[in-house]
Order: C-alpha cells, then sequence, then structure tokens
C-alpha cells in the first residue's frame, strides 16, 4: 500500500477487515489515540457505564450471534474492570477479543499512572493474550486474536497495545501472515474411535446423552436432534446447553446437576453410558465426583483434549468439533443399524418416564397473596415465548429461568456458568440486542445483581437498545439465604438487602430514561408482562416484588452424591426400587 498512517488507524482498519461491527468500551489516557480514528469508522461504538459492562456485552453479543464480541478499555484501571468477564468467557468458552491500551513502551515496568501488567494479570484467563509495543505487529495480532477467539475451543483474546505504538507511523496491509506455530485444533474425528463409540452406543442398555454448552458453541444443535431422533436416547442438557436441544422434545428430560430434574440427575446416576458430547463434568452437574454415574462407561466428545480425562476417565475419547463428529456419529449408527444392530430401551425409557411422572418440576404458592417467583418466571416464557433471547444473572432466579422457561432453540439462553458472575444480565442482554436487534430480548436478574451492573440501563436508553429486565426482588441475596436456610441454623448472616425499597427500583429505572413497572401479586402478572411487551421505544423493569423464602427445588447440596438430591427440605427420592 505505502500509504503512512497511525497504528491507531491501522488498528480500526484491522478490526473492520476481521468483521467487527459494534465495539463496547470507554475511552480513557492510553487508549485515547484509538477513538480519533474510531470516530470515522463504520464500526459502532457503544459508550459503557462501566468496562465490567462491556466485558458482558460483548459475551451477549457473542453468545446471541456465535460471532466474535469486542470490548475495549484504557489501560491500569480500564483494562483490570475487563478482568472479570474475560474469566467469565473463558470458564464459558465464549468468543471475545479485548482491546486495551497500555502506557508508552519506554514507560512500561515503571509504575507509571494508570500502568498494570493486563498481559501478566489475565494470562490464566484468557486463550491467549499480547503486548503490541510496535505498530507494524498490529494487522497480525488482530487477526491472530479473532482466529484463536472463534476457533478450536472458543475464548477470550486480549491485545494490549502501548500508546506509542498507536501513534508512530506505520502502513496497512491486510490479510497479513498469522504466525500461530503450535495452535492446529484438531477438527475432524478420529473414525475408529466414531465406530467404536456407535458400538457402545447399540449395545448400552440404559444409554443418555450428557450434552454440554459445546453442542451450542459448534453449531451442532440441528446434528444433535438427528441423533437423538434416530437412537431414541434420552437427552440431558446442562445449564450452558440449555436451547441446544428442544425442551417440547419427549426425548428430553431437562437439566441435570446441583438444581436439575429428578429424571436428569436419575438418568446419569443409573445409565449405563454416558454419551457426553460437549460437557466437562463439572463439579456442578456430578456432585461428589466419586459416586457419580457409577456403573457408566463414557464416550467423551470435546474440541478440547485438555477436558478429555480431566474429571471423568473417558472409555472413548473423540477429539473434534461436534459440528463434524456428530454427523459421523449419526454415519456409524446408521450402518449398525442396517447391520441389525439396534438398541432397545424400552425397560430404561419405563424406569426414566416414572422417574418423571413422579417427580415433576414444581413449586410453592402463598397463601397470604404474596408472589411465587418462579409463577412469574413461567408466565414470562409462556407469554414472550421461545422465540426471545433470555439473559440470567446468578442465583435463584438463574435456576429457576433455566428450570421454568422452554427453551427451543440455541443461542436463545444466555447465563454465566463456570464464573458465576453476579451482574452478568443486564450487559449481556444489552450485547445480545445489539447483535441480535430483530429478537425480543429480557435480562432475568435478581435485585443482589441487578445492583452490580446496572448502570448499562443508560447505556440501553441513549442507545436505543430495547431491552428487557425482569427482575425478581426478594430482597435477599436469595441463593446464599437458601444455603443458610438449610445449612446455618437460618443465621441470615449479611444476606438481606431489603430496607423500605432502597432503592425503588421501578423510579431507578426512570431516572435512567426506561420504564418501570411493579408487579406485586400473582393476579397482576400476565398484564405487566404484557404491558412490558407493548413497549418498543425504550428499555422496560419490571420489578417482581416475590416471597423471600422460595427456594430452588430440586438440590443437590454441595460436596454430597447425586443420590442424595433433596426434592423439597429434608426429603430425597426413592428410586432405589425404580431399577429395572
Amino acid at each position: 500500500m505505502g500509504e503512512k498512517i497511525t497504528g491507531a488507524q491501522s488498528l480500526v482498519y484491522a478490526l473492520e477487515a476481521a468483521g467487527a461491527t459494534d465495539i463496547f468500551g470507554i475511552p480513557g489516557g492510553a487508549i485515547l489515540p484509538l477513538y480519533d480514528p474510531l470516530f470515522d469508522s463504520k464500526i459502532r461504538h457503544i459508550l459503557v457505564r462501566h468496562e465490567q459492562g462491556a466485558g458482558h456485552a460483548a459475551e451477549g453479543f457473542a453468545a446471541a450471534t456465535g460471532r466474535v464480541g469486542v470490548c475495549m478499555a484504557t489501560s491500569g484501571p480500564g483494562a483490570t474492570n475487563l478482568v472479570t468477564p474475560l474469566a467469565d468467557a473463558n470458564m464459558d468458552s465464549v468468543p471475545v477479543v479485548a482491546i486495551t491500551g497500555q502506557v508508552p513502551s519506554a514507560a512500561i515496568g515503571t509504575d507509571a499512572f494508570q500502568e498494570a501488567d493486563i498481559r501478566g494479570i489475565t494470562m490464566p484467563i484468557t486463550k491467549h493474550n499480547f503486548l503490541i509495543t510496535n505498530p507494524d505487529e498490529i494487522p497480525r495480532a488482530i487477526a491472530e486474536a479473532f482466529h484463536l477467539a472463534s476457533t478450536g475451543r472458543p475464548g477470550p483474546v486480549l491485545v494490549d497495545v502501548s500508546k506509542d505504538a498507536l501513534q508512530a507511523e506505520t502502513e496497512f496491509a491486510w490479510p497479513p501472515q498469522m504466525d500461530l506455530p503450535g495452535y492446529h485444533p484438531v477438527t475432524k474425528p478420529h473414525s475408529k474411535q466414531v465406530r467404536e463409540a456407535a458400538r457402545m452406543i447399540v449395545g448400552a442398555k440404559r444409554p443418555v446423552l450428557y450434552v454440554g454448552g459445546g453442542v451450542i458453541r459448534a453449531g451442532a444443535s440441528a446434528s444433535l436432534r438427528r441423533l437423538a431422533d434416530l437412537t431414541g436416547i434420552p437427552v440431558v442438557t446442562t445449564l450452558m446447553a440449555r436451547g441446544a436441544f428442544p425442551d417440547s422434545h419427549p426425548q428430553h428430560l431437562g437439566m441435570p446437576g446441583m438444581h436439575g430434574t429428578v429424571a436428569a440427575v436419575g438418568a446419569l446416576q443409573k445409565s449405563d453410558l454416558l454419551i457426553t458430547l460437549g460437557a466437562r463434568f463439572d463439579d456442578r452437574v456430578t456432585g461428589k465426583l466419586s459416586t457419580f454415574a457409577p456403573d457408566a462407561a463414557v464416550i467423551h466428545a470435546d474440541i478440547d483434549p485438555a477436558e478429555i480425562g480431566k474429571n471423568r476417565r473417558a472409555d472413548v475419547p473423540i477429539v473434534g468439533d461436534l459440528a463434524e463428529i456428530i454427523p459421523e456419529l449419526v454415519a456409524a449408527l446408521d450402518a449398525e443399524h442396517a447391520a441389525g444392530h439396534i438398541g432397545d430401551h424400552e425397560g430404561w425409557w419405563a424406569l426414566l418416564n416414572r422417574m418423571r411422572q413422579t417427580y415433576p418440576l414444581g413449586y410453592e404458592t402463598y397463601d397470604d397473596g404474596t408472589l411465587s417467583p418462579q409463577y412469574a418466571i413461567e408466565r414470562l416464557g409462556a407469554i414472550v415465548g421461545p422465540e426471545a433471547i433470555y439473559a440470567a444473572g446468578v442465583g435463584q432466579h438463574q435456576m429457576w429461568a433455566a428450570q421454568f422457561i422452554g427453551y427451543e432453540n440455541p443461542n436463545s439462553w444466555l447465563n454465566s456458568g463456570g464464573l458465576g458472575t453476579m451482574g452478568y444480565a443486564v450487559p449481556a442482554a444489552m450485547g445480545a440486542k445489539v447483535g441480535r436487534p430483530d429478537r425480543t430480548v429480557w435480562a432475568i436478574d435478581g435485585d443482589g445483581c441487578f445492583q452490580m451492573t446496572n448502570q448499562e440501563l443508560a447505556t440501553c436508553a441513549i442507545n436505543d437498545i430495547p431491552i428487557k429486565v425482569a427482575l425478581i426482588n426478594n430482597g435477599n441475596l436469595g441463593m446464599v439465604r437458601q444455603w443458610q436456610t438449610l445449612f446455618y441454623n437460618e443465621r441470615y448472616s449479611n444476606t438481606n438487602l431489603e430496607s423500605f425499597r432502597i432503592p425503588d427500583f421501578v423510579k431507578l429505572a426512570e431516572a435512567y430514561g426506561c420504564y418501570g413497572l411493579r408487579c406485586e401479586s400473582p393476579e397482576q402478572v400476565d398484564a405487566t408482562i404484557e404491558k412490558a411487551m407493548a413497549i418498543d421505544d425504550a428499555p422496560v423493569v419490571i420489578d417482581f416484588v416475590v416471597h423471600k423464602d422460595a427456594m430452588v427445588w430440586p438440590m443437590v447440596a454441595a460436596g454430597t452424591s447425586n443420590d442424595d438430591i433433596m426434592v423439597a427440605r429434608e426429603m430425597a427420592p426413592d428410586w432405589s426400587g425404580e431399577d429395572d
């Protein structure tokens, strides 16, 4: 090209060429040179109110669209405020690229104003990160960052650029030559392993498709549906996989784990074969690991070889992209079926259906007319429907949203799974709405979570991002209170948030340029949700004032066996006599 431009201009060109359309960020000293050429770019920059909001918005954008989300911050505190969303994206395999400014290269290591070693700080929580002090390296770093974030097991990548590299002259060339020795993610599975898996599947008496978030990240939901329909095997979807398989499908037993359905937890415990697709045997699913699915052989398919055998030994490991693995598995099973090898699951389904009928999901209602949070969430799902996108915070409301809303589509349920980040919902919903403006987007939040990042409502109001917020307000840190009720003799240490409506969430919503609605009784629920659905010119917050003692059931207490699942206080299901 030969044209001399600044490193900052080169970075903007690189972001455009890499496909960035929307960036969430806040300017500051070290990143300021970048904001000048960004002013003329076709990229939409959304000025957030806190860098944590920028990071979660980038995650929400990525999770809703399947594209790379981009966030931006200045050096020092700007960069450190991105640490939580980067750790969150790393745990949940979300493709995010974070651009941070750094102090001038000559000042690095001197404890200069607003200096932090963000590369060192984020080394354990990013898939890869860069420190760029030479402006000529900017296009290559951006190309590599987007490639790394979006291929293999997706994840966050940070590009830290010194201020002098942004200001210095350089030339822009695209596409640059990428240099990533050692990065060769395996996508095509080993066909021998796939055939062995197919043999095990047709021979199993009590198989379960144990489906994790990797199926959604791989865009493999349609293939999964074919596999399930072909085999007739029961399916469980983890918290991260809600929507990977339709809730309405008769083979779907729901979510396993700490707050999973009895049928899903029981299916795993009683299984003789776990067909594990893009799941990682997380402690929230397995309970006490030594007692998890004791009679099951394991087929474990995952893009990340580090996950296979990490927590549970795999009898048949399959490394590869589920978008390629599942169709190959379907073909191998077709061949087995053609040879007359078809699994018989009649007795297995009889047992599972008994579990399903005996222990359906339910909740308490209250004689005093107070609102049951589960009812509010159930009605929200019924009225809004499965074409919407739902983003949840972390805690009781997250579990109820996973349990009582019917998910039919992938990329429609966004939550912080592995890190469990309070404050995720509002900015993630904002990012999802930016990425999918055609979809209705609801944040389902708790009054604890909401007060960590609700300032992003200002961002939504100013930038015409009309998200809707269902605030499950029980005046408490509800999940922690539940543990105190069950395990700490009702000693409610520092979990009460309520003090004469401080803050008044309806007034707070209005102060942020949003509509505020309040709902305090079951009779008001439908009309309030419908009123919120009719508003499209600004964000809406519904303050659902709910009963403070509502509990999430079922529950497997931390560190205990899944066999000890409680379906209500002090009551474990008796499935001992149910094994045919």
